[in-house]
């Protein structure tokens, strides 16, 4: 026998319009505003498929449901070779029409895309999507109506955030290894340099207070002080390591 065409939901849209009208009312009153940053690729590495630098200029406040009531999940705080690391994990929630109008109209993104950042105001962190799952609610009434959107807590390395929002713009004030943010100008905005073609810059250019896990200048001294005759563990001067020989 077949189903019921009397209670087949799955084909009714004023049902499934009036559940989606409940979620949209559950999240705006249960949840809380948070910043949406979408990614934008400023340099595609088609051959490691990474981008060099990603840019964050842009802004859309938009109210998501936190799926984690009971803390942040995902491996925590631990110790690794590489010092500590914050590997915290939050669940957000967001009705699909919602972001659509908030987000999709302004970005032509027909969904949230892993590698865009949260900023969640609360406890004044950025949030990074890893993964997104539109089968949070499969098919109530026949349609999907959230996104499930899993985050870690964002790692910053060298993206330009510059959103206009100073709680947010901090990370690459803070944070920024890059020598250029560090360097001098002229009147007609042209980094100064000596007769190496070195940069000048700031007295606050220094890579180690920037970044503490950053040991450069004990590898070099370490590399300088080997015994004659025996090869340096690190060589500075190559340029092609590749190459068999110094270009």
């Amino acid at each position: 026998m077949a189903t019921n065409f009397h209670f087949n939901n799955s084909q009714s849209t004023g049902e499934q319009d009036l559940l989606e009208d409940l979620i949209i009312e559950a999240i705006q009153i249960y949840g809380e505003d948070m910043y949406y940053i979408p990614r934008k690729i400023g340099n595609f590495d088609k051959l490691y498929t990474a981008d060099d630098q990603s840019v964050y200029d842009q802004t859309y406040l938009i109210e998501m449901y936190i799926k984690s009531v009971d803390g942040f999940s995902g491996d925590g705080n631990f110790m690794s070779k590489f010092g500590v690391e914050i590997r915290d994990q939050v669940v957000f929630s967001a009705a699909q029409r919602v972001f659509n109008q908030e987000i999709g109209v302004y970005t032509g993104a027909p969904r949230p895309n892993e590698g865009d950042l949260i900023y969640f105001p609360l406890n004044k962190k950025c949030f990074q999507i890893k993964y997104v799952n539109k089968f949070e609610m499969f098919y109530q009434l026949g349609s999907l109506q959230t996104w499930e959107m899993t985050c870690e807590l964002f790692e910053y390395s060298n993206e330009i955030i510059n959103t206009g929002i100073a709680e947010i713009d901090r990370a690459e004030v803070q944070l920024s290894t890059n020598v250029l943010d560090y360097s001098l100008m002229d009147e007609l905005a042209n980094y100064l340099t000596d007769e190496d073609d070195n940069y000048l810059v700031t007295d606050a250019w220094n890579i180690e207070k920037i970044d503490p896990s950053a040991v450069n200048n004990t590898l070099i001294t370490g590399s300088n002080n080997f015994p004659s005759g025996s090869s340096s563990f690190i060589d500075f001067s190559q340029q092609n390591p590749f190459a068999e020989n110094d270009l």
